[in-house]
């Protein structure tokens, strides 16, 4: 059987010495976080998406958020210090983060952007998140998704 091959995410997580799990799905394109975790057997509570921003300053945020809940824009914007953030559209996605939708990880984007998980990804030991492609998620702590990405944690969404 063949090794898979690491995403960024993965090389930067080990780099960091960090432990993680890696759950593959068979996917041949994008589909949402509630059918990732259906697919890997995920806990939906534990399971988070990646959604890029632009703020008002020409700033870029990564917010990372539980998949079953919707981002609140006016707290985001709060918790990153801008007046108003709104989402990135999907077509600049790639080149700006390296990552395509559905694949796209809070660790190991081109460029380090600040990044906010919700608070309520403290109260889990581990989460699972985008594992940088389509068809691949990671299981990690939460302190250390903020470890490696420099990020901290804040109220984002309803």
């Amino acid at each position: 059987m063949a090794k898979e091959a690491k995403t960024n995410a993965m090389r930067i997580l080990d780099k960091g010495k960090v432990s993680y799990e890696v759950l593959s799905y068979e996917c041949e394109a994008f589909i949402d976080g509630m059918h990732m975790a259906e697919a890997t057997g995920a806990p939906v509570d534990q399971s988070y998406k990646t959604i890029v921003t632009k703020g008002k300053s020409g700033q870029h945020y990564v917010l990372v958020i539980p998949i079953a809940e919707e981002i609140d824009l006016k707290k985001a914007a709060k918790a990153v210090g801008e007046k108003a953030v709104e989402m990135v559209h999907v077509k600049e996605l790639f080149g700006l983060t390296g990552y395509v939708r559905g694949g796209c990880s809070p660790i190991g984007m081109k460029k380090q952007f600040p990044t906010i998980l919700d608070s309520s990804a403290e109260r889990f030991d581990k989460i699972y998140i985008s594992g940088g492609r389509v068809g691949l998620s990671l299981c990690v702590a939460p302190s250390d998704i903020l470890k490696v990405s420099g990020g901290t944690f804040g109220q984002i969404v309803r």
